[in-house]
């Protein structure tokens, strides 16, 4: 298969490329359309006004079981219906209905954009587009696998990770550790702190490696470069950080100062996040907007307003391609970084959102609440998919795992299985392995057996941890969302927690002052 690129895309003869497709996709924008207008067509609130409507264009004033809400709603779909034949926008209706709809109208409005976010735009699909190409390709393998073959590796993932203890704890600081973010060697914890301080940790033996110092003001998100400790140079900008003085630090890590300083907030800086890419840096913060800088010319490329009241969270989808921000005023949003729209809004709690975090599979999200529970949701179908009472107390922090490939460990020729490789693509593959399924005789079936590739792909995202107000981190299972393993602190409040990418250790920043390491290795 073709990489597919920003390029590609549009010259791409799968992509509607019949007449019927074409057809198909119009009547859908045309129905949406009408739905959109329908909203705005102002109809009376009085069932008999309501009833008279309906007679005067013809319809019948009442059906059988037809409450008055119904009955509204079946007048604004006539009219809707009447509209779109005769191409009008609207409809006159009385002017005591229309005097109502003209109390609150919403309208949208933009706000023009410099080249420098156009080309970001630009440079955000041609990222994003093959990275959501192999994804795809591996879910749609993954799909494929034997359910026995699932049903082993989620028990050998999730026999692990429920021997998760305490490693160590250690003082981190003379505040509250506000934010914990494993390095992506996982040989470093950083911390971030109320003292305005950013530490750099040697884990797991929690050693002090180096203070950077820059903040005039409580730390409240710190995030590490997608390279950085990997393939990054040291000098270069490896670590940023947002703080309650309303700047973001860019960092090295062989300098106690910032290489750069982005300003622009007008209130606190509460979580930052770094673009997969590496190239861009998002910022959430008390101004209500959360904003996207480019790391190069530590310039601000986008002032993204929406919430309406402070923005708390803010998380990267793994392809590069989306956003996601949570507020204060219980409202989270998914933006398309590509074209600047919504592409869907996150409405089911009744408390801030203080944590935010995307699956690994690009189409999940977990949010953490102050009304003490996790939501799932679920872009396919636009809507919350699971409700997760996870905490007693606030949810300050929610991570997925998320596996990376350089620590995958590939045991020697003997060790592995003798069973058909589902990476295969020959039909030949696939009947055999139905055949060992499905045959109860063969005692090959009897325990189904799965390649250490396949456990390590089928791994990431399988398991998420949160933090909460009431002292404990707790492991979840990401796809029965079952409570897996429950951590004790030795604090009141957990502030954050983050799970190494080799899925062995688990760390967790407190309000009185330490962190924790939790590991599964005995």
């Amino acid at each position: 298969m073709a990489e597919l690129t920003f390029d590609t895309l549009i010259d791409d003869g799968n992509y509607l490329g019949t007449e019927r497709a074409r057809m198909e996709n119009q009547v859908i924008l045309d129905e949406l359309e009408r739905k959109k207008k329908a909203r705005n067509i102002a109809v009376p609130t009085d069932d008999n006004r309501v009833k008279a409507r309906l007679r005067e264009i013809g319809e019948p004033i009442t059906l059988f079981g037809e409450r008055p809400a119904d009955r509204r709603d079946r007048l604004i779909y006539v009219l809707s219906q009447i509209n779109a034949a005769r191409g009008d926008d609207a409809m006159a209706v009385d002017e005591e209905s229309s005097d109502e709809s003209d109390e609150e109208e919403e309208s949208e409005f933009y706000t023009p954009g410099s080249l420098e976010l156009l080309q970001a735009r630009r440079n955000i699909a041609e990222y994003s587009l093959p990275r959501a190409q192999q994804r795809i390709a591996q879910q749609l393998i993954d799909s494929k696998m034997e359910l026995g073959r699932v049903v082993d590796i989620r028990k050998k993932v999730f026999g692990e990770v429920k021997k998760f203890a305490i490693l160590g704890s250690q003082i981190g600081d003379e505040r509250p550790i506000s934010q914990v973010r494993f390095a992506p060697n996982n040989e470093i914890l950083v911390t971030g702190s109320w003292s305005g301080t950013v530490k750099l940790w040697n884990v797991p033996a929690c050693t002090p490696i180096r203070s950077l110092r820059g903040h005039s003001d409580r730390v409240g998100g710190v995030a590490w470069h997608p390279q950085a400790t990997l393939n990054q140079s040291p000098d270069s900008v490896n670590l940023v950080s947002g703080a309650a003085d309303c700047n973001l630090h860019l960092w090295s890590l062989n300098s106690e100062s910032p290489l750069s300083i982005l300003k622009g907030h007008q209130e606190r800086v509460c979580r930052v996040a770094f673009h997969p890419s590496g190239n861009y840096v998002a910022s959430a913060s008390y101004d209500t907007s959360w904003r996207l800088w480019d790391v190069t010319t530590s310039q601000e490329l986008l002032l993204q307003e929406g919430h309406s009241k402070e923005v708390y969270s803010i998380d990267f989808q793994h392809d590069g391609a989306l956003v996601a921000s949570g507020g204060l005023d219980a409202i989270g949003r998914v933006w398309d970084l590509r074209t600047g729209r919504t592409a869907m809004v996150l409405d089911g709690h009744v408390q801030g959102i203080y944590a935010i975090g995307f699956s690994p599979n690009g189409y999940q999200i977990a949010t953490g609440a102050g009304d003490d529970t996790i939501r799932i949701w679920d872009m396919r179908s636009l809507k919350s998919l699971y409700t997760i009472p996870g905490h007693t107390s606030n949810v300050s922090d929610v991570r997925f795992f998320q596996a990376n490939d350089m620590f995958f460990k590939k045991p020697s020729q003997k060790q592995e299985p003798t069973s058909p490789d589902l990476h295969g693509d020959t039909e030949m593959d696939t009947e055999i392995d139905q055949v060992k399924v499905d045959n109860p005789s063969d005692p090959s079936s009897a325990v189904p057996t799965f390649t250490p590739e396949e456990e390590w792909s089928y791994r990431s995202g399988l398991f998420f941890a949160s933090s909460g107000y009431d002292g404990y981190v707790k492991i979840w299972s990401a796809d029965d969302w079952q409570l897996l393993r429950t951590l004790t602190t030795d604090s009141g409040k957990v502030m954050s927690v983050d799970i190494s990418s080799d899925g062995h250790m688990i760390g967790a920043g407190t309000y009185n002052r330490n962190f924790q390491l939790y590991s599964d290795l005995e």
